[in-house]
This record gives C-alpha cells, structure tokens and sequence, in this order.
C-alpha cells in the first residue's frame, strides 16, 4: 500500500518560494509521481508529474518555469520548488503517484498554500 505524506505549505507572500516535500511510503518505483492543486471554488488541477524510467517532467502551463518537481536518488521523498508565488498559486496541494501518465491512483491529504499580494 502507498502512502503519501506532504509537507512544506505556509503563508508566503507574493514573489517567493516555498518547497513541498511529500514523504512516501511503499514501494514506488516505477510509478508517475505528481502534484496536483485545488483552489478555493475550483477543481482540483494537475501541476507537475515526473516519469519513473525517464526522469523527464511535465508542467501545467501556470507553472512552467517557476515549479520544479523532483525526487531524489533513491529516496522516498518528492519534492516541488515552487519560485515566483503569485496569489493565483494559493491552493491545496496534493502528492499523488500512480501508473497512468498523470498519476491519480493514489493521494496524500494535502497541504495548504497561501500567498499573499
């Protein structure tokens, strides 16, 4: 069984960063890792997922080139570096990992971010 574990959210105001750390237990290998966000109102939208064989990454387009997602060798930790918050960036966050190319199979309890302008 997978479990997902975030960590990392506060209060930031508008141009900082903040760095989600998602502690995941089970055996995760070859699944997709992802965060996803739900604003106040909204549905929940995807953000960023990493590929298990390739490593490569995918950005929704709100966040490409302030977020990075990544997971360390051989560490069940990962992580999203968030640069640049604007008010729109004020979420729930969640980790997420699964098999598909977005990854929904499994889900943390989500952590919130709020910045302020």
């Amino acid at each position: 069984q997978v479990q997902l574990v975030e960590s990392g959210g506060g209060l930031v105001q508008a141009g900082g960063s903040l760095r989600l750390a998602c502690t995941v237990s089970g055996y995760i290998t070859m699944y997709t890792m992802g965060w996803y966000r739900q604003a106040p109102g909204k549905e929940r939208d995807f953000v960023a997922r990493l590929d298990p064989n390739s490593g490569s990454t995918t950005y929704a387009d709100s966040v490409l080139g302030r977020f990075t997602i990544s997971r360390p060798y051989a560490k069940n930790m990962v992580y999203l570096q968030m640069n640049s918050l604007n008010p729109e960036d004020t979420a729930v966050y969640y980790c997420t990992a699964g098999g598909g190319f977005y990854p929904t199979d499994y889900w943390g309890q989500g952590t919130q971010v709020t910045v302020s302008s």
